[in-house]
């Protein structure tokens, strides 16, 4: 049960007993107003930047989104996805509402991309599945369909096994199907984070596929969100989720989906948890035990 995602020069693979993978969600104008004029106006050194500050982070993939209001859309993203090929190599998702600006992507990408997303809902089966088959990428599919957002997991559970099932039909492998169980904000339903893990879990028992979800909503409209992101994702990476658009660049993210790797077992020998907190020489080097060793000899023979 693995999907493969590739770039260029890289391949990504999401799968249960792989480390969780993380998607950058910043490439993405919707809630920023100064990057969504800027990509208007032909200026993509926020998106440079960006590019390059989650993949230092650890994001092993991108998110690119150019939905602009009264923009083109589709020219804008194309350019986009080339411009972030050309300065990190991770595989990207492209992520789109329109089904023009997501053919766009597609025929710019160099490599398997994800494509972000299609719904349960029909008329949007039939006209991204034969280009998902087209270009022969992965997609996300999300867990609704023409009658909107169930607050029953099971309801949107049966919308993923649809998804999968048309994808099939396509002659789209499973595999290259990842289901997005939608994460509600949880100020203001109860159980969204029970529904969440209910749908993953079912997922990857029952559907043998792999899952990811938009983080960030589970805290909408919450103070101090980092924490209920990163604490959201280690319990649902438990659950069987296998990748998330979340911001790699945000600590306490970050920390909890190292701390759900550990605990899975997807980090052997902890080597990446040791490796970000070993504790730091004055010249800012790693302390490593030769390190340790010279230093000793050093103060003893001093």
């Amino acid at each position: 049960m693995e999907t493969i995602i590739s770039s260029k020069t890289k391949t990504v693979i999401i799968g249960p007993e792989r480390p969780f993978t993380i998607i950058g969600e910043r490439i993405n104008p919707t809630g920023r107003k100064v990057l969504a004029r800027e990509m208007a106006a032909d200026n993509y050194e926020r998106v440079i930047s960006d590019a390059i500050a989650q993949v230092e982070a650890g994001a092993h993939m991108l998110d690119v989104n150019a939905g602009i209001p009264l923009a083109d859309e589709p020219a804008i993203l194309a350019k986009a996805i080339k411009i972030v090929q050309s300065v990190v190599d991770v595989p990207l998702s492209i992520d789109s509402s329109i089904v023009a600006a997501l053919e766009s992507g597609l025929a710019a990408y160099e490599g398997k991309p994800l494509v972000n997303s299609v719904t349960g809902e029909e008329e949007r089966l039939e006209v991204v599945l034969p280009l998902i088959k087209k270009y022969g990428a992965a997609v996300i599919g999300i867990s609704n369909d023409e009658t909107g957002i169930s607050e029953d997991p099971d309801v949107r559970f049966a919308v993923a096994k649809k998804i999968v099932e048309r994808a099939m039909d396509h002659g789209i492998p499973r595999e290259d199907v990842i289901i997005d169980p939608l994460v509600m904000p949880i100020g203001a339903m109860r159980y969204a984070g029970r529904q969440v893990f209910h749908i993953v879990e079912r997922c990857l028992n029952e559907l043998k596929v792999n899952t990811c979800c938009g983080a960030s909503n589970v805290s909408f409209g919450l103070p101090n969100r980092p924490p209920l992101n990163a604490h959201f994702l280690a319990m649902a990476i438990s659950h069987g989720l296998t990748s998330a658009i979340t911001n790699p660049i945000e600590h306490d993210i970050k920390q909890g989906i190292m701390v759900a790797n550990v605990m899975m077992g997807n980090d052997e020998n902890c080597t990446e948890w040791i490796v970000a907190n070993r504790p730091q020489a004055e010249d800012g080097e790693s302390e490593t035990r030769p390190r340790r060793e010279r230093r000793r000899r050093r103060r003893d023979s001093a």
